[in-house]
C-alpha cells in the first residue's frame, strides 16, 4: 500500500484530478479471511459526502449531499484519503449542472472500482434526515470484557431459547483500527439473522473483541459475517456496519447472504 496517501502528509489540490483515486484491490483481504473468487455473501457498500461543492457556471459555488452506492462485487475499493483529495478538486470546477457533475463522479469512480457506481446528490435537507437503529440495542447488558482482539470463539448460541428465532440486533460500542495509521474508526453494527438464537452476551463481547483488531471497514464488516455464519450457523444473515464519518465522508458496508433491501440510514454520529 506504499503507493496509497493515508497516513502521509498530502496537499490538498485546488483542481479536478481523477487520477487522485486510489485503488486497492478486495481480493488480498479476502484471500486472508479464507474467501476466493466466489465470496459466500452479495452486498453494497455506501458512502455519504458531507463536504461537496462546485461551482455553476458563473462562478457561484454549489452545495450537495453525495451518496455513493458500489456492488460488493467490485474488484477494487478506493482508499477513502484519495477519494477525500478528488472530491475536494471539484470545489474550484464549473459545471453546467448538477447532472453534469453527477456523470463525471459515475466515469470516474466506476472507473477506480471497476464496477458500475450510483451516484446522487441529496439536498442538504435530505441529507439531515437522522434515524435510529431498528432492533434490540446489546448496549444494555451488563457484561464483563476483557478481549480487546477478534475472538470467534466468543460466539455461541442459547441452547435456551427456541430451536429458530428472527430477529434484529445492533450495538453503539464497536470499534475496530484502521490498518495503515492505526487511528480508531468508531461503527455502530446492525445484524439481522434467521436462525438459532444468538446469545447475545457473547455476542456483544464478540463485537467488543474488534476494539485492537487493524483491518478496512469493508473487511471487517465481512470477517463479522464469515464468523457468524461459521459459529452461529444461521439461515438467514445481514451485518451491516455504520462507521462514523471522517474527513466529511463516511462508509457503510453492508454484506448478506442474498440481495437486500439495504438499511442505507444516517445515524446521529454521522
Amino acid at each position: 500500500m506504499d503507493d496509497i496517501p493515508l497516513g502521509k502528509p498530502t496537499a490538498y489540490p485546488n483542481g479536478y484530478d481523477p487520477n487522485l483515486l486510489a485503488r486497492i484491490e478486495r481480493a488480498p483481504a479476502r484471500a486472508l479471511l479464507g474467501v476466493g473468487d466466489s465470496p459466500p455473501f452479495v452486498g453494497e457498500d455506501v458512502w455519504n459526502g458531507y463536504e461537496f461543492s462546485w461551482l455553476n457556471a458563473r462562478g457561484k459555488p454549489q452545495v450537495s449531499g453525495l451518496r455513493l452506492r458500489v456492488g460488493a462485487d467490485s474488484p477494487s475499493i478506493v482508499e477513502s484519503k484519495s477519494m477525500k483529495l478528488y472530491l475536494n478538486g471539484f470545489a474550484q470546477a464549473r459545471f453546467d449542472s448538477a447532472a453534469a457533475v453527477a456523470e463525471l463522479l459515475a466515469t470516474d469512480l466506476g472507473r477506480a472500482f471497476g464496477a458500475p457506481v450510483a451516484v446522487a446528490l441529496p439536498t442538504l435537507a435530505e441529507l439531515g434526515q437522522i434515524s435510529a437503529l431498528p432492533g434490540d440495542s446489546l448496549d444494555d447488558l451488563d457484561i464483563a470484557a476483557d478481549v480487546y482482539q477478534r475472538d470467534p470463539d466468543l460466539l455461541a448460541t442459547d441452547r435456551a431459547a427456541p430451536a429458530a428465532v428472527e430477529e434484529t440486533l445492533h450495538t453503539q460500542l464497536f470499534r475496530s483500527l484502521c490498518p495503515v495509521t492505526g487511528q480508531p474508526d468508531w461503527a455502530s453494527m446492525l445484524i439481522r439473522y434467521t436462525g438459532p438464537a444468538i446469545e447475545r452476551v457473547g455476542l456483544l463481547r464478540y463485537l467488543i473483541s474488534f476494539r485492537n483488531h487493524q483491518a478496512f471497514h469493508e473487511t471487517t464488516v465481512e470477517q463479522i459475517y464469515l464468523d457468524l455464519m461459521e459459529r452461529c450457523r444461521c439461515e438467514r444473515l445481514l451485518v451491516g456496519g455504520y462507521f462514523l464519518r471522517r474527513g466529511g465522508l463516511d462508509i457503510n458496508p453492508f454484506r448478506a447472504d442474498r440481495p437486500n433491501d439495504w438499511p442505507a440510514l444516517r445515524l446521529a454520529r454521522q
